[in-house]
């Protein structure tokens, strides 16, 4: 029987210690999984998820120096017992951090090989390996996908390539996925499009790209039926880098994409909030726009630093973000069967194991005050009060159910104005919505 390795020595199961001094990290002040807020427990509202790339598969590389994260899993040579290895170091952390779930891309736990058969082979190595510790831990996928933007073949799109050979090797390569996914009871399954775009215009056939990849989601839809895969389909937006543009610019785009193929109906959206901000919105907006067309269907938590304007990953530690969020997460009712994925990297700077753990708790810690101050929101009523408030001439006078319910005619309204005169236009009040937004915190 092969020896037990233990990868995180000395770090036990993080416990909830609400009195800790400020200089323990490696415990949780704020978040409690039992405790019910609205009627639910903590661990239902905050569907904790460690993400393998990043946390698992990370080195610190960045464009201008080598890789400062020296792991005891990470190897340079590249097998399927390493990568079995690295499932358990994965394990260990997901048990002693407390999450429920995690999520990965296919090659990051299992190695690529010299063709597509050998590739599945080891995949379907290291999955048997998954399940095993899945059914041993209780720690569930929240949701799997398919890397289809690092290898060079995919350099000009997967479902989008302008080569049809490079299509039918993505259709190969997600086909193994969800097959993947329903072995491993995945709750979802994302899309990422990291390569779905284009570089210029000059040598693209934009409508065909998308034609094209509306048809690969129409076969995902078939395949994913045909053998019983149970999870929601979920596509993540982004609106640049590494292209120029991604034909998922942001949540509003992807909607219009589903909507104009006729999709809409199957797949919801995993949101991201660093790709938000680099679409130019502010943090929660695609959270508040996917939901308001129930689409939310998971969210990647993780923010970036504005200052730089790029993709950061970082993990967040915003009170105020984290209540903005969860404002909407609550008003739906939650994110199940998605979660809270930490799309998150520790900084290259950053290399110890505490480190790691120090992350995930601060994060974790940061997003259990966001829910106990969204809670207080909601509970209050204070700031939806005064929202409704603003918007209630629509409810409450004839001219404003005409418009909502749409029979209102230009006709109807040129009569209304000609009859009342100029309408009183009162404040906004946008700094009174902040301080009282700001006294929850």
């Amino acid at each position: 029987m092969a020896e037990m390795v233990e990868y995180f020595p000395g770090i036990g199961k993080i416990q909830y210690c609400p009195d800790a001094p400020p200089t323990e990290t490696l415990c949780f002040k704020y978040y409690n999984p039992s405790e019910v807020i609205l009627g639910k427990p903590m661990s239902e509202w905050l569907r904790f998820s460690v993400v393998f790339w990043h946390t698992f598969r990370g080195t610190g590389l960045d464009p201008f120096g080598a890789p400062t994260l020296s792991r005891a899993w990470n190897r340079p040579a590249e097998t399927v017992d390493d990568a079995k290895r690295r499932l358990d170091a994965a394990f260990e952390f997901f048990t002693k951090l407390g999450v429920q779930f995690y999520t990965f891309h296919d090659r990051d736990i299992a190695p690529e090989g010299a063709s597509l058969a050998e590739t599945n082979a080891n995949l379907e190595a290291v999955v048997e390996h998954a399940l095993e510790l899945q059914q041993r831990t209780g720690v569930q996928l929240l949701w799997a996908t398919c890397n289809l933007f690092s290898n060079p073949r995919y350099m000009h799109g997967a479902a989008t390539s302008p080569l049809a050979e490079v299509f039918a090797y993505a259709g190969a390569q997600v086909k193994k996925g969800l097959e993947v996914a329903k072995k491993l009871g995945a709750l979802n399954y994302v899309f990422w499009g990291g390569r779905e775009g284009y570089a210029s215009l000059l040598n693209t056939r934009l409508r065909e790209e998308l034609d094209h990849m509306a048809n690969f989601f129409r076969m995902v839809v078939a395949y994913k039926k045909k053998i019983g895969f149970t999870g929601q389909l979920l596509i993540e937006p982004k609106p640049k880098e590494p292209t120029s543009h991604q034909y998922d610019y942001d949540a509003m785009t992807v909607i219009g994409f589903l909507r104009t193929y006729g999709l809409q109906e199957e797949f919801k959206l995993n949101i991201e909030p660093n790709h938000t901000t680099l679409a130019g919105h502010c943090h929660e907006h695609d959270i508040a726009m996917a939901s308001a067309f129930g689409c939310l269907g998971s969210v990647d938590a993780n923010t970036g630093s504005p200052e730089l304007g790029w993709d950061t990953d970082q993990f967040p530690m915003s009170v105020r973000d984290c209540t903005a969020v969860m404002r909407y997460v609550l008003a739906q009712g939650g994110l199940a069967p998605g979660g809270l994925n930490f799309d998150c990297k520790v900084r290259r700077e950053s290399t110890s194991l505490t480190d790691m753990f120090a992350a995930h708790i601060g994060a974790m810690d940061t997003f259990a005050r966001g829910l106990r101050c969204a809670a207080k929101m909601q509970q209050d009523g204070v700031l939806d009060g005064l929202v409704a408030t603003r918007y209630a001439s629509y409810r409450d006078s004839e001219l404003g159910r005409s418009i909502a319910d749409g029979t209102a005619t230009l006709e109807s309204l040129e009569a209304h104005i000609l009859k009342h005169g100029e309408p009183e236009v009162p404040s906004g009040q946008q700094e009174t919505f902040e301080l009282i937004f700001n006294r929850y915190l």
